[in-house]
């Protein structure tokens, strides 16, 4: 059976073009936002404000599909504001456009977290360059582009949980809008699962240490950036670090051990989830398990193939709960997986299915 939806969750106007509101202290950034949006045809301003109070009044009112928000507002500030206005508006993508929230700081670690979609680094009011209209428009391009293509949803993999071996390792994929997913991902883990945890989400190398941080907040188990070499245990999420991939190796006396591999894969990830998945599929066999959560491209869809070739299985987040339903997409398109599930509901459908129960 072959189902048709949608590749992405994001909803926009009939005609297609991508309503946004800005919120800027700056009337100067707010002016040329709008003038670098509205000059693109996939996009349009329908408002503009300088606060987060205002805004979310605004959305009370008003269906919009993107908010470009900065941080540094008058009251409350934007990451204050956050989680009311994804609450106020559940549908829509919030992209940080801040220059006090630049890649690998704290704040933009927090936002993500928080459930922002992006995050933009805002030149300031007096330096806005020629580079930066075109790369404002494919960041923010990236976020809906593909929400009419239909992707072909296949039938998942028919492994009856009798015949599965008990679980022994589990990995996560996730890219991006992953950290909001994770967050809920894990806060649906009731119990220990008794097998260690490798997380690969694409971040910058700068992020890594902040990332794993703030996912030790999320989760009753120890946290961890890998390291090379070092001997997997369980009830423990190793996070790959930015500049390398998370593989392993199985040694002496059957113990698996951690190996860093620091070249790109062929679509260019660093870290990379299919690298991660085909050392599990080899380490484990068919003890492997792996998750695809929200992120553009078809990162872990490889790996996926060599997981479920061993015996294992894969359950990808589902389409409306998905930023971006590229990765977990891809992995539904090929019938990879053996359930689409919202990131909550997955922990306890992996720790029922890992041990033979479903």
């Amino acid at each position: 059976m072959t189902v048709h939806v949608p590749i992405m969750a994001s909803s926009r106007s009939e005609d297609g073009v991508v309503r946004t509101l800005i919120v800027d202290d700056s009337v100067v950034v707010r002016t040329v936002i709008e003038r670098i949006l509205n000059a693109d045809p996939g996009f349009s301003v329908i408002h503009k404000t300088n606060s987060a109070e205002q805004a979310l009044g605004y959305l009370s009112e008003h269906a919009v599909d993107l908010v470009l928000l900065d941080i540094e507002l008058p009251g409350q500030s934007g990451l204050m504001a956050l989680p009311a206005i994804l609450r106020a508006s559940p549908r829509t993508k919030v992209a940080i456009l801040s220059g006090n929230c630049e890649e690998g700081s704290v704040a933009a670690v927090e936002a993500l977290a928080l459930g922002a979609s992006d995050i933009l680094a805002k030149p300031g009011s007096g330096s806005f360059g020629e580079q930066f209209p075109p790369a404002l428009i494919e960041r923010l391009s990236r976020l809906f582009n593909g929400a009419a293509t239909p992707i072909a949803v296949r039938s998942s993999v028919p492994i009856a949980p009798e015949q599965a071996a008990e679980l022994a390792c589990l990995g996560i994929g996730a890219s991006t809008g992953g950290i909001h997913a994770l967050g809920r991902l894990f806060a649906g883990l009731s119990a220990p699962l008794g097998v260690p945890i490798l997380l690969t989400q694409h971040l910058p190398a700068s992020f890594t240490s902040y990332f794993a941080q703030q996912l030790g907040r999320m989760t009753f188990l120890p946290v961890k950036v890998a390291e090379q070499g070092e001997i997997l245990v369980p009830d423990t999420v190793y996070v790959a670090p930015g500049d390398a991939s998370l593989r392993l190796r199985r040694g002496l006396h059957d113990r698996v051990f951690v190996m860093l591999d620091p070249q790109p894969t062929s679509a260019g990830n660093l870290p990379g989830v299919d690298p991660m998945f085909a050392s599990m599929a080899q380490a484990y066999g068919a003890a492997a398990a792996g998750v695809v959560l929200t992120g553009m491209g078809r990162d872990g869809t490889a790996g996926a193939r060599d997981i479920v070739a061993a015996g294992g299985w894969i359950v990808a987040q589902d389409q409306p709960s998905s930023v971006v339903w590229g990765m977990p997409g891809s992995i539904a398109g090929e019938g990879l997986h053996c359930a689409l599930l919202e990131p909550h509901a997955i922990m306890d459908f992996v720790a029922r299915r890992g041990k033979n129960r479903n």
